[in-house]
């Protein structure tokens, strides 16, 4: 038996893992909610890091969005590291079983595509995990974003 399979069960196990870390983050640094927090108000005064109490009043910009938990640093730090990590570990698994498939059958279409569907899901998570949600007002503030996905696909 191969120390290859510990690959395939290791990525969901340690992906998972490090998204409840980093929601643990958010809501021990106030930028968003607990879940058992059900009760939003929409007229909360003070902006949720300056609460204190056993009690908060969140609103609805602080439900706990796993694009909202990684967006403010350090939690947005350990969210792409966690993302970076697994979309690398995608391409790793995806490559070996593609290998895996030639090794004991012939290639074939359906081999190329899974192939091909696996590294472009780890580009997805690598945007996911670089790109965190936030709240932009300008053109200049979103620019770089747009400028590294038209190098990424375009070239240009």
């Amino acid at each position: 038996m191969s120390l290859w399979m510990i690959l395939p069960v290791s990525l969901p196990a340690l992906t998972i893992t490090g998204i409840w870390v980093v929601y643990a983050m958010a809501v021990y640094n106030q930028h968003v909610c607990p879940m058992d927090n059900w009760l939003y108000n929409q007229s909360c005064e003070e902006e949720l890091h300056l609460q204190s109490g056993p009690t908060l009043c969140c609103t609805l910009d602080n439900v706990p969005l796993i694009s909202k938990c990684g967006n403010l640093p350090p939690e947005s730090c350990f969210l792409s590291l966690i993302c970076n990590t697994g979309s690398f570990m995608v391409i790793v698994i995806v490559l070996l079983r593609y290998a895996h498939v030639i090794e004991k059958h012939q290639n074939g279409v359906l081999n190329t595509a899974s192939l091909s569907m696996g590294w472009i899901s780890a580009a997805g998570l690598i945007m996911v995990g670089n790109f965190q949600f936030s709240v932009k007002t300008s053109s200049e503030e979103t620019q770089p974003e747009f400028q590294t996905c038209r190098y990424l696909f375009f070239g240009k």
